[in-house]
């Protein structure tokens, strides 16, 4: 099979690396354009085209996906297939072009999470399974056929980071397989079954804790968010300041004596904030402008008498 990979982030380099060390070829890699960042405003490479240049494989950078020398330089490479992991939506005249069409990895059993946040949204609303699938692109976001699927479950210990990383390693196992049976024609795409549900990109509001729910259920958000983008949580210093904390890890604690908003802290390792029934412990997190601590480091050097949860 004659491919051409689509993608951006980490997730996607561990798929093209399989993808290069299998039967298979890949005639170029399509990533997003080179984008400014920091303070010193240095250009900064997708990890997909860092791979790419490391390993000497043509790179397409396109502003627009439908631009035509963009589609005319596609066309030149005479792929069989395309592949597309962790990358924006193609318009038709991209994903209809190769023979065999285009698949997707995605983060879920589809059709369960569609959508760009399908790991975080899992873990967030507490389930214990969740998996990989690849499909054919189709008109509609993560609605194509499904082509190959494999599960795995949800541990208590697991937070976005860590199911991401295994998530990572299955999807590049899947993706040669993918490849292997539609080379051989062993594999029949079929429709999607099951009740679709909704995994939307994570803004901003969507991080901050709700203190005015069960330890549960901002134990998920939190294990959700975790380490990126990462729940947040606003505290007032004496004066009445504002300070905003990133939540990493938290321990649920039910407590009949719980009221959401109460601070507990002994000072030394242990900080817990009231929830409805019960507390949070926080067991790591970082101070804005600070980096990240574990809360026994966190509370050597900042004392938190005083200090109160924002209504």
């Amino acid at each position: 099979m004659r491919t051409v990979f689509f993608g951006t982030p980490d997730f996607a380099v561990e798929s093209l690396d399989a993808i290069m060390h299998s039967g298979h070829e890949v005639a170029a890699v399509v990533t997003v354009p080179d984008r400014q960042a920091g303070r010193g405003q240095k250009l900064v490479f997708s990890p997909v085209k860092q791979y790419a240049l490391d390993h000497g494989i043509p790179l397409l950078q396109p502003e627009k996906l439908r631009d035509p020398g963009f589609l005319d330089a596609l066309k030149v490479l005479k792929a069989d297939m395309f592949v597309v992991v962790a990358f924006r939506m193609l318009p038709e005249a991209v994903w209809n072009m190769p023979p065999l069409g285009t698949f997707n990895l995605h983060a879920s059993l589809l059709p369960a999470y569609r959508g760009a946040a399908p790991i975080n949204h899992a873990i967030i609303n507490g389930d214990t399974l969740t998996g990989v699938t690849t499909f054919l692109l189709n008109h509609h976001i993560d609605e194509g056929q499904i082509l190959l699927q494999k599960e795995t479950p949800i541990t208590p210990d697991d937070n976005a980071g860590s199911l991401h990383d295994r998530l990572a390693v299955m999807g590049r196992d899947l993706v040669v397989r993918t490849l292997d049976g539609m080379a051989d024609g062993s594999l029949h795409p079929h429709p999607q079954v099951g009740t679709p549900s909704a995994a939307p990109k994570i803004f901003k509001d969507f991080c901050l804790l709700d203190l005015h729910q069960p330890a549960e259920k901002v134990a998920n958000l939190v294990r959700g968010l975790s380490p990126y983008p990462a729940a947040l949580l606003t505290l007032l210093d004496p004066d009445g300041r504002e300070v905003l904390f990133k939540i990493f890890d938290v321990v649920p604690l039910p407590d009949p004596e719980g009221t959401p908003g109460t601070l507990v802290c002994d000072g030394k390792k242990t900080l817990k904030i009231g929830v409805t029934d019960g507390f949070i412990q926080i067991l790591s997190l970082q101070m804005s402008g600070k980096k990240k601590n574990s809360i026994e480091d966190f509370l050597r050097g900042n004392k938190l008498t005083g200090w109160k949860t924002k209504e």
